[in-house]
């Protein structure tokens, strides 16, 4: 069987033995009569098109070959650092970290660091086909291939000189922990295969104590396999975040069940319920201050071009659903996803805010009551950690939306930068965010295995 990748192959090979031409040529023409290009055109729009309320959604391009324009990680050299904007500062909170992912504060101002990386793959995943080998090695280029540490470290500050005097293991044994959450003497990780609870006193430096199990998520095959988790103001329910199973749907519509959703678990009966649906791949989640209402990361899907689709942030509306698989940005249906379902459509919700196509924007964090400078005080932090399948590149960076009367309020403003090396190496890539103790933001790194800190410059 042919694929995009033995047709590359066969057209860039001048030695191709000339019975493989005749193969070449009828693929090429099949792809023509199918009225795909071969390959991927560079974006005809900047980022900011499809950044905002509104972005431009052109008419997709589908190829026969996917997109791919991986930056090789490197890492960071000695001594460089990211770029802050100005009126802010930016040093390594913690280097030398295995794959940080997601960051959590705990009310006494220790900071716990999940160290995390995708889950085996069982035998019979899409992902183990010949597309999901060069996917993986693509992935394993940007830095994504080493295995999953499995654990949450816990560095505390307690003096607030931005360096921690302590450093140790929180838990360990873990598998695929990516969110986290405490309420009350309840701390509660979401693993790539269930939501399980802890028991915790303040001031710990290690679980002492197994976890248990609360709920089971859909896991096995993992197309996308982080879950967050984030609990209601008054900690009597939590919300546990769970990506697709597929860019959309291509694997069949049956292992997509409980998948491109947001949960809500009621702590006390245990009940689960679907509070959002339709949406890919959410990941950061964060509570507007003003309003209350929950904010959401979304990566939306790929492969119909350079241009689309725009990822976002977006209030989370209870029952609201959000068009994936059938559509994006509410009534753009997407034709590769049979049979189409027009009555889904029509109820599809357009997101709030897009945040440029193909971004990765992953962790949202508020700024208000931070010790920031003023300007970046009343808004949204997200961490995009960057694109692998977009000519040019997107994301690499840390911006900052700015809100008002609980709504963005302005184009997004770059926040922290250089994660890209005049080679369009990957020294880092962003991933989750939190708010410090003191004020300053804290920035996971999971190319470059640090833990930045940003803060006013004094």
């Amino acid at each position: 069987m042919i694929d995009a990748f033995h047709v590359r192959g066969l057209v860039m090979n001048g030695r191709t033995p000339p019975w493989r031409w005749v193969w070449a040529g009828a693929v090429l023409g099949a792809v023509a009569l199918a009225g795909c290009a071969l390959f991927p055109p560079r974006a005809a729009l900047t980022v900011d098109a499809g950044t905002g309320p509104a972005p431009v959604l052109p008419a997709p391009k589908r190829t026969l070959l996917p997109t791919l324009d991986i930056a090789p990680a490197v890492g960071w050299r000695d001594g460089a650092t990211p770029q802050a904007a100005a009126g802010l500062r930016v040093a390594a909170f913690a280097r030398d970290l295995a794959h940080p992912r997601w960051l959590y504060v705990l009310p006494n101002g220790d900071v716990l660091v999940a160290e995390s990386n995708a889950p085996p793959q069982p035998a019979d995943a899409p992902s183990r086909g010949l597309k999901g080998w060069f996917a993986g090695k693509a992935m394993a280029r940007a830095g994504a291939g080493v295995p999953s540490a499995d654990r949450i470290t816990l560095l505390r500050d307690a003096d607030g000189d931005g360096v921690p005097e302590q450093r140790s293991v929180f838990t360990e044994g873990l598998a695929s922990p990516f969110g986290m959450a405490l309420v009350g003497g309840d701390f509660y990780v979401a693993n790539a295969d269930a939501l399980v609870r802890f028991a915790y006193r303040d001031g710990q430096t290690r679980l002492d104590a197994p976890s248990q199990k609360v709920v089971d998520l859909p896991a096995g095959i993992n197309h996308h396999w982080t879950k967050n988790v984030i609990a209601s103001a008054d900690g009597r329910r939590l919300y546990v975040t769970v990506g697709s199973n597929s860019n959309v749907g291509e694997n069949g519509l049956a292992i997509e069940e409980g998948r491109a959703m947001i949960w809500e678990l009621d702590r006390a009966s245990g009940r689960l319920r679907a509070f959002a649906t339709g949406l890919r791949n959410p990941n950061g989640l964060a509570w507007e201050p003003a309003t209350g209402a929950l904010w959401t990361a979304v990566n939306e899907r790929d492969e119909i071009g350079s241009d689309l689709v725009p990822d976002y942030i977006t209030a989370v509306k209870d029952g609201a659903f959000y068009g994936w698989p059938y559509s994006y940005f509410g009534p753009h249906v997407d034709v590769r996803v049979q049979p189409p379902r027009p009555d889904l459509v029509a109820r599809a919700i357009a997101p709030d805010y897009a945040l440029g196509p193909h971004t990765a924007s992953l962790g949202i964090v508020f700024t208000h009551g931070s010790a920031l400078p003023a300007a970046w005080r009343q808004g949204l932090v997200v961490a995009q950690h960057g694109s692998w399948n977009r000519k040019p590149k997107s994301g690499y960076k840390v911006i900052y939306v700015p809100f008002a009367d609980g709504r963005p309020a302005g184009p997004p403003v770059d926040l922290l930068t250089g994660f890209l090396d005049a080679g369009e190496n990957a020294q880092g890539r962003p991933v989750g965010v939190a708010i410090d103790r003191h004020g300053a933001l804290l920035v996971a790194d999971d190319v470059g295995n640090t833990v930045w800190r940003v803060s006013a410059v004094p």
